[in-house]
């Protein structure tokens, strides 16, 4: 292996500022994470910045495979408004009145 790789990049190390549950996600400039478990405050975790996951979504709103998402950081909500934490891609179709969509992260 090439002496400057450094690892595969689908978890990346995260030090709380506050105490975190497994599952949270955590906003950065334009991508977010997904605490692979709990992440006392001032300890380093994993967060999943790869892969599909389910997140709770926006229940007025229906989503279509392949739709670009964005994270909602005041409702902590996966939506389609651009002004928002860019999230990913969705990975499956989710009606209006689901309460969660399949997002792959990061795309």
């Amino acid at each position: 292996m090439a002496k400057n790789h450094i690892r595969p990049g689908k978890t990346m190390p995260y030090t709380a500022g506050s105490d975190i549950t497994m599952g949270t996600v955590i906003e950065f400039a334009d991508m977010i994470g997904v605490a692979l478990g709990d992440i006392a405050d001032g300890d380093t975790g994993e967060l999943a910045i790869t892969e599909v996951w389910e997140l709770a979504k926006d229940n007025a709103l229906a989503i279509s495979q392949g739709d670009q998402l964005y994270w909602d950081t005041v409702n902590d909500e996966v939506d389609k408004t651009d002004t928002n934490v860019p999230c990913g891609k969705a990975f499956a179709d989710a009606e209006e009145a689901a309460t969660t969509v399949q997002v792959l992260l990061n795309v």
